[in-house]
């Protein structure tokens, strides 16, 4: 498409229809990369990208200079679940329901 003056919004439409996740790697405070937001994308609102967090990364603390933590989910099931079902991948709802992190260490 390139050479073509194609409007802003139509292209921000073109982008959010073909994604349904945004993994969002990120650098913390002692330098490491995790994985600290994975979001999905609902669509447009106006000219504004709709997307709403469905695991995200909680630091809890920092020891010895590395930031400690744990990944949750959000409580949010996505939209596109009924696609994975019909695809054959079966994920337990309880998969997407937040719970209390296991403490192993204090």
């Amino acid at each position: 498409m390139a050479g073509m003056d194609l409007p802003l919004r139509a292209i921000r439409e073109q982008i959010a229809s073909a994604f349904d996740l945004i993994v969002h790697l990120g650098r913390l405070a002692d330098g490491s990369r995790k994985i600290v937001q994975i979001a999905e994308v609902q669509g447009m609102e106006g000219d504004t990208v709709i997307m709403q967090d469905i695991f995200q990364f909680v630091q809890t603390t920092v020891e010895n200079g590395k930031v400690q933590g744990y990944f949750t989910p959000t409580g949010v099931r996505p939209k596109f679940y009924s696609r994975l079902e019909a695809a054959g991948l079966f994920i337990q709802p309880s998969t997407f329901m937040p719970t209390e992190p296991a403490r192993a260490k204090r």
